[in-house]
Parts: C-alpha cells; structure tokens; sequence
C-alpha cells in the first residue's frame, strides 16, 4: 500500500517535531520534509509533491498565506493550515480557506503530552480524509470567492410536504468546510428573511467571532457571534460560540439563546446535536434544519427528533461538500427532506420560511 505523503512546514523546530510525534507510528503516513519557511514550502511542495501539506502561517521570508496562494496555483495540493489560537490567528485561518485551504488545526503556545494527544487523532483523520480525496481541489476552487456567489437557483420540489406552512426558527449545523461554505448561504439570505437563524459551526474559541464578523460583512442580515440571554430576532444569524454550549429556550413567544460550559465528555463543543435538539424541543413543526458539510454525524440525532416533531429537514448534496459525512448520515439516517446544493440552500431556507 502506498504511503501517504506529508510535508510539513513551519518555523518552529519544536512544532516541527510536534506534528512529527503525533503522526509517529502511523503505517500508511509518511513525513516527506520539513520546511521552515514559506518559500521552502512552495519549492517543497513541487519538488517533493506531497498528498497533504500542514503550513503554518507567520514564518520568515515568505508567510504562510502568501505560499498557500503560490502552491495552489502551481502545485495544487490539500493544504491543511496550522492556526495559533488567537483572534489574529482566526483571522488569519478563515483568510487560508478563503485561498484554498482545505481545513485547520490549532497550535498552542506550549504542547505538553496532553496537548499533543489533543489533536493528534483530529490531525491524522484529516490527513487521511483529504489525501483520499481526489476531487477535493476541484470542489475548493469556486469556494475561494464564495460572496460572489450567483443568484441561487430554484430546487426540485421536496420530497415531503412541510407540515408548517411558515417556519420560525432555521437551525444550521456544519463542521469541515463550513466557513467557506457558510459564505456561500448567509449572505444569500434576504436581509427581510423573517425568522432568526442559529448555526453550530465546529470551530474553537476566539475562531467564531471572526467568523461572525466576517459574515456579517458581506451578508443582509445581522450576523453575531451568540453570548448567551440574547432574545432571538428575526432577520439575525446566531453563531455558536466555539468551546461553549449554545441551546434555544422558548417561552411562551419568547425564545432566547442559553450559552454553557463545555462537555468534556462531548467530541464537539459546540455540538449541532444539542442545539438542533433544543430546536426540535422549543420550536417542533415550526423548525427548519439544515445540515451542511463535515465529518462524522453531528446532528442526525438532533435532526431525528426534528423531524419526528413535524420539522423539515435541509440537507446539502455530496458534489458540493467539501466532506460529505455529517449530511450522509443525515440522508442514510431517511430524514432529509429535501437534498440540494450548496449554492441553493439559501434559496430554500427563503422559501420554508416566507
């Protein structure tokens, strides 16, 4: 079996030596080389051609965003970004999959064994799921100018007819390939859609609130990071905070965002799961999901119970994800409704709303 090659580039010996570790003793991986700034990266990823690159963003000489741009346009490869867990680290990160990046994970200041185990596993399943993927450059491609995004275009009729007319509550939910994926549905909402929109979208501290803020800047309607207590508006999207908790609590007419400490017991915080299961909970027939692209199934069981309370289920189709695992299992779970591409989702949440 051939080996999957990694090379790995970043400035710092010890984080070299960091990702070294977390990959040691992986059969079917192999570490190719080490660069330590961008322009070895981009000689690198052409001389080496490596199946997955991790590339971290401030080095010397050349950054990581300026290399990224020149290995996607002369070596295309799946680049995976390493992030420092800092609000100029988040910034930056969301600018690399806005350029091409598949995904990210995140770098600590000081890596003990704890840390390194942390994302150790997250780091290997990635590279794993994007060198199998030969079409994953394919799908990127049209997402690195993901608010320019044309009209979306009328889906096929749904599958099964929504038992409430007007829905109140859209409840979202996406992991790997969400924040450049998002860019393409909220800024395509209307800025009068109606109702309020609450989205899980798996990412850690700090992460969320530049997501917020920059699809707030390019969408109608108001976009937040959610901080817990604030009583749901229409036309607003609620971002769950990363490393929290985020539910809905209704009463009466009132509905309301509760924000709580992380689960460690919980893969995911936030978990689309627990918030979609809120939804289903406070909200019943009146509730739209949607499920997006990402590994794993975060959400099938919260969008079960969805659709069991009369809600209608949104899920995207597989040649336009850029991982199709949380909406498989949504569609091989029987509860999609309706199962459409990316570029149409908006228009569709638009349209189980009105």
């Amino acid at each position: 079996m051939n080996k999957i090659k990694v090379l790995v580039v970043d400035d710092s010996a010890f984080m070299r030596k960091a990702i070294e570790t977390m990959l040691a003793g992986e059969t079917d991986i192999e570490i190719i080389g080490y660069g330590k700034n961008g322009i070895e990266a981009v000689d690198m990823a052409a001389s080496l051609k490596p199946d997955v690159i991790t590339l971290d963003v401030e080095m010397p000489k050349m950054d990581g965003i300026t290399a990224l741009e020149l290995i996607m346009k002369h070596s295309p490869v799946p680049v995976i970004m390493v992030s420092s867990l800092t609000q100029e680290g988040a910034d930056t990160t969301l600018k690399a999959l806005d350029k091409g990046a598949v995904d990210f994970i995140p770098k600590e200041k000081s890596y003990g064994s704890v840390g390194i185990l942390k994302i150790s596993n997250e780091l290997k399943t990635k590279v794993r799921r994007f060198a199998g993927d030969k079409a994953i450059l394919h799908r990127l491609k049209p997402l690195s100018s993901a608010h320019t995004a044309a009209v979306p275009r009328p889906s096929a009729p749904s599958k099964r007819v929504s038992s409430s007319t007007h829905k109140k509550i859209v409840a979202l939910g996406t992991s790997t390939g969400g924040p450049q994926s998002l860019q393409r549905v909220i800024p395509m909402l209307p800025a009068e859609l109606g109702v309020p929109v609450v989205v899980v979208q798996h990412m850690p501290p700090s992460f969320t609130q530049s997501l917020a803020a920059r699809l707030n800047s390019l969408s109608k309607v108001n976009v937040v990071e959610a901080q817990g207590g604030e009583t749901l508006k229409p036309n607003c999207v609620y971002i769950a905070k990363g490393g929290k908790q985020m539910t809905v609590k209704r009463v009466g007419s009132t509905a309301s965002i509760v924000i709580s400490e992380e689960d460690p017991k919980l893969l995911h915080n936030p978990s689309v799961d627990i918030m979609v299961d809120s939804v289903a909970e406070s909200f019943g027939s009146d509730a739209l999901g949607v499920i997006m692209t990402g590994m794993g199934n975060d959400g099938t069981k919260g969008l079960k119970k969805l659709r069991d309370r009369g809600g209608f289920v949104i899920s995207q189709d597989e040649p336009s994800c850029i991982v199709y695992g949380m909406p498989r299992a949504v569609v091989e779970a029987g509860i999609a409704d309706e199962i459409v591409t990316l570029d149409d989702i908006a228009s569709r949440i638009a349209f189980h709303v009105k």
